[in-house]
């Protein structure tokens, strides 16, 4: 169904869709268009994920469809490393809800994908539902804390050599600089979810953010979870995005 979506500059954005157990819970239609949960990763990640398949299972089994898809640059989609930026996620987002006009959505953005789905839920209308997972809100903080000793073109994201550290992307971090002013504009129902000992986007960024879209929001801290919900985190994280969905 999504084999060969690409983005607005006719990159192919590596997608694995799943179909929902029904047997488990008969799909839910909204105003006629059956329901999908997509899933966007966060700096440096992909769609393969440990947390992204993990949650991906999860709600499957629960009876969501879901698409988890990797950002141009990331994982197996095509385009340059060098060129990912928010600004082009958004892009990248805005062409996966275009795939998905017939189907009700939800997006969940982990991290850098937090802020990329506050930034497309502003302003597109296809997102009925925001999650965000140890979502980043202070892009400019977070460039200057990860990386403002390292030089662009020069050294890489977290020793990957995969991922070298681009002045694009240092730009448009410190360009949007933080979401936090989009908080009022989020009319949609959004959950965030995050770990207490997450030492990579800290938990008071979900707390401050979450306060000044009330009362759409709903904020559930997860303790000694870290930034990527290792080990038994996980479950705790699924089941939380699971009864807010089912809320």
């Amino acid at each position: 169904m999504f084999e060969n979506l690409l983005n607005s500059n006719g990159e192919k954005l590596d997608c694995s869709y799943a179909e929902a157990n029904v047997t488990r819970r008969p799909p839910r239609i909204v105003d006629g268009k059956a329901e999908i949960v997509i899933i966007g990763h966060g700096v440096t990640g992909n769609k393969d994920r440990e947390w992204a398949v993990k949650l991906g299972s999860a709600l499957n089994s629960a009876g969501f469809a879901t698409l988890r898809f990797s950002f141009s640059g990331n994982g197996d989609s095509e385009g340059r490393f060098e060129d990912s930026c928010p600004s082009k996620e958004v892009a990248d987002l805005n062409a996966v809800l275009n795939a998905c006009e017939n189907f009700q959505v939800t997006f969940i953005g982990h991290s850098m994908g937090g802020a990329v789905g506050v930034i497309c839920a502003s302003q597109n209308a296809r997102i009925k539902r925001l999650i965000s997972l140890a979502g980043m809100v202070h892009t400019g903080d977070f460039a200057q804390r990860k990386f403002g000793d390292l030089q662009a073109g020069v050294d890489c994201m977290w020793e990957k050599p995969e991922c070298p550290l681009s002045q694009t992307f240092l730009d448009d971090m410190h360009q949007i600089d933080t979401v936090l002013p989009l908080a009022k504009t989020i009319s949609v129902p959004w959950l965030l979810v995050h770990g207490t000992h997450d030492d990579v986007v800290p938990i008071q960024e979900s707390l401050q953010i979450a306060e000044l879209a009330l009362p759409n929001t709903q904020l559930t801290t997860l303790p000694g979870a870290d930034h990527i919900f290792s080990d038994d985190a996980v479950h705790g994280m699924a089941l939380a995005v699971l009864n807010w969905l089912d809320s």
